[in-house]
């Protein structure tokens, strides 16, 4: 009878630890982070690094040291090739899983992610040598594709010559976009060169009068203004209307009220895409992002938050 119950009880023990070993993934030997200390590295688009940079410390400064992360830029392409490879659990990008991502990831058991965290406005820039800084959204359109070769092609009688123009790289999430969003699915001509960073189009631009450079509106806000009002001095920011010509009146540059309102037409919105079965820090910085504080790091830094109420005042200036 003692014998007949041990058996009993050992059968139990063992069912009960299959049981709960069945009915919880079990972490990868690499994976030793939880949602608030540990070390990981994420991935991100270079064009938000201002953005993930604030966030990161400030994150890292709630966990009291316990949590480091570590982000690596690269071109948006690269970085979600790298989460549906699981290679990276976390991913900030201009936008969502593809079905095609979702679906290899779901053959694979693990399941994609993904929730907006903020807006930004895609910049056009220009040497301030260049008093062309209106345009419309078609001339636009005839640059990226390569028709508008020439300032003269859409200015006409500038003697600025050929379009120089610049992206920060190949695959990025604004060359992306304006693949996407503005050509609608047509490729980019071929005056279109990619640099290695958006500080390298930013002084590229800087140091050439016929250059146009397309850059996230989160790298343009100087440090030292608090009301995000004032561009960065090496360049010009361009104004864009929709309208068939381009005036002083009727064009916006991508001020946070011009995104909200959708006068300026060129907005993006910024992306978490997760692939974190263990819901470790990747998943904890990421929702950190659209909390409330994240979201007024984000407001803070010039861009528009996805979350809380915003009202936009019309101030009337009289001189």
């Amino acid at each position: 009878m003692m014998k007949r119950t041990f058996f009993i009880l050992l059968a139990c023990a063992l069912t009960i630890g299959m049981v709960s070993s069945c009915g919880k993934t079990q972490r990868k030997s690499n994976r030793t982070d939880t949602p608030s200390s540990g070390a990981i590295a994420f991935a991100s688009d270079e064009s938000f690094s201002p953005i993930v940079e604030e966030c990161r410390q400030v994150f890292e400064f709630t966990k009291k040291g316990k949590a480091h992360l570590t982000p690596i830029y690269m071109s948006e392409t690269e970085a979600i090739n790298r989460l549906v490879n699981d290679t990276m659990q976390l991913v900030i990008a201009a936008r969502k899983f593809r079905q095609a991502e979702l679906d290899t990831l779901r053959a694979r058991t693990f399941k994609g992610v993904s929730f907006p965290i903020g807006y930004d406005g895609l910049a056009l820039i220009i040497n301030p040598q260049n008093t062309d800084s209106c345009i419309t959204v078609n001339d636009v359109k005839r640059i990226l594709s390569g028709e508008a070769t020439l300032w003269e092609d859409v200015y006409p009688g500038s003697k600025r010559g050929q379009i120089r123009l610049a992206f920060d790289q190949s695959g990025s999430s604004a060359a992306q976009y304006c693949v996407d969003s503005i050509l609608g699915g047509k490729p980019l001509g071929k005056n279109a060169t990619a640099a290695h960073s958006t500080a390298e189009v930013l002084e590229y631009v800087a140091r050439t009068p016929s250059a146009i450079g397309i850059i996230g509106s989160n790298w343009l806000f100087d440090e030292r203004d608090s009301t995000h009002t004032k561009w960065n001095k090496k360049i010009t920011v361009m104004s864009v209307t929709s309208m068939d010509k381009a005036t002083d009146m009727n064009s916006w540059k991508p001020y946070q009220a011009y995104l909200l309102d959708g006068r300026y037409p060129f907005v993006r919105t910024i992306y978490a895409l997760l692939n974190d079965p263990y819901d470790g820090l990747p998943w904890a910085f990421a929702h950190f992002m659209e909390s409330a504080k994240g979201q007024l790091i984000i407001f803070k830094a010039g861009l528009l938050p996805v979350r809380g109420e915003l009202n936009i005042r019309t101030v009337n200036v009289k001189n």
